[in-house]
């Protein structure tokens, strides 16, 4: 019989102030970007238009593309690339009545509300939503915008009804724990189920006035209804003092503020997002644009910033070419760690639990956005997509 020298009963009583660790993951798809666009120019052809102007400036610079990606993959990475945007050029669309929107007299922000309000709708009764759709509301700054926000709310959610699947309402220059626990308070008195994502660009949202963080207090106002934390490049480094030669996205400014969203978010079921960059592809800037946003996400995706903003129907030329790439550029390496961890054979690489569920997790973001289908995962890892699912939703 195994001996022991401690009583089980004093354990128990040591032991019993403690509980489990909780560890909440993210449900479902997360789209690889949010494209923001003005209420007034969102129509019922928006989503296919973005798509179709998108196709129009690869098929206009397909040398410029090519110059970004690896040789060997550039020719099927650009066919995969002409493939989504034909199917599926807007994963996250977010009718944007904040910045991009501006003040008009309160009737004309009344009516596209409404509008767009329809608008959605009819693509929910068509069924042709893209997978997220929602708005971004106006913040919680002064009563004036306060007030607008929440009647601008009011008129679109009165105008669509029932919310569809994957809709999502943008709350942003989130300055205080009130801020988040007023709105959710606003959202209660609708009556249904709404989640909101927090648009982390102020100061504030970083470190409170007490010198703590504030976002794990902001998720905890939240009361479960905070799906995403979105980062807000040109607001947050204006409020650090950069000047405006500084206010990118690879400034380190920028990195601490992303590394604080990682870490509070990180086993709270909470997304996060990357922002956005304002070296739009258009004119004779198309190549430049192309490389500057290209770069911006790659460097995103390597620091597991899987989803930023696009403001231009053109970036996503470079934003599924950069996902893409990103993928297919690790999918044998990455297959043979998975495989030797599911088949519990050795190598030169010993894997623990919480890389294979990163490898699996992995694999399921390349599937949804297109960069593998199920055929090309099952043949590199032999791991079909439950499987996967299963090993990425494992408890570590």
């Amino acid at each position: 019989m195994v001996r022991t020298s401690l009583d089980a009963v004093a354990v128990q009583a040591a032991t019993a102030r403690l509980s489990d660790v909780e560890r909440v993951l993210p449900d479902g798809r997360q789209p690889v970007h949010t494209c923001y666009v003005p209420a007034s120019k969102v129509t019922e052809g928006v989503v296919r238009d973005w798509g179709a102007q998108a196709l129009a400036a690869l098929e206009e610079h397909p040398d410029a593309l090519a110059a970004l990606l690896p040789e060997d993959l550039a020719p099927g990475i650009a066919d995969r690339v002409r493939a989504k945007l034909a199917a599926e050029p807007v994963e996250d669309l977010r009718i944007d009545f904040e910045d991009g929107y501006g003040a008009p007299d309160d009737a004309v922000e009344d009516a596209d509300a409404e509008r767009t309000a329809r608008v959605v709708a009819g693509w929910r009764d068509d069924g042709v939503l893209p997978p997220y759709v929602g708005l971004r509301m106006k913040s919680f700054d002064t009563r004036a915008l306060r007030d607008r926000g929440i009647r601008t709310l009011d008129v679109f959610l009165t105008a669509l009804g029932d919310p569809p699947p994957g809709f999502v309402i943008t709350f942003p220059k989130v300055t205080s724990v009130d801020q988040v626990e007023v709105f959710g308070e606003v959202l209660d008195l609708f009556g249904i189920p709404l989640r909101f994502e927090i648009q982390v660009e102020t100061t504030q949202s970083i470190v409170d006035p007490g010198g703590g963080l504030a976002i794990p207090r902001f998720l905890a106002a939240g009361r479960g209804r905070v799906s995403g934390l979105h980062f807000g490049t040109y607001d947050y480094t204006a409020g650090c003092g950069l000047g405006a030669a500084h206010q990118h996205l690879a400034h380190g400014a920028c990195d601490f503020a992303r590394n604080v969203m990682q870490v509070s978010a990180a086993n709270a079921g909470v997304r996060v997002s990357d922002g956005s960059t304002n070296v739009l592809p258009v004119g004779d800037a198309v190549a430049e644009g192309w490389r500057t946003h290209y770069g911006l996400v790659r460097r995103s995706l390597a620091h597991g910033f899987y989803q930023g903003w696009d403001l231009h129907p053109a970036q996503l030329v470079t934003r599924y070419a950069a996902v893409h790439a990103f993928y297919l550029e690790g999918v044998e390496a990455d297959a043979r760690r998975l495989k030797a961890y599911v088949d519990r054979a050795g190598g030169t690489v010993l894997d623990e639990p919480a890389t294979a569920q990163a490898l699996s997790s992995s694999f399921l973001r390349a599937l949804d956005c297109g960069a593998l289908d199920e055929a090309e995962v099952l043949r590199v890892t032999g791991v079909g997509v439950e499987a996967l699912r299963g090993l990425a939703s494992r408890a570590v």
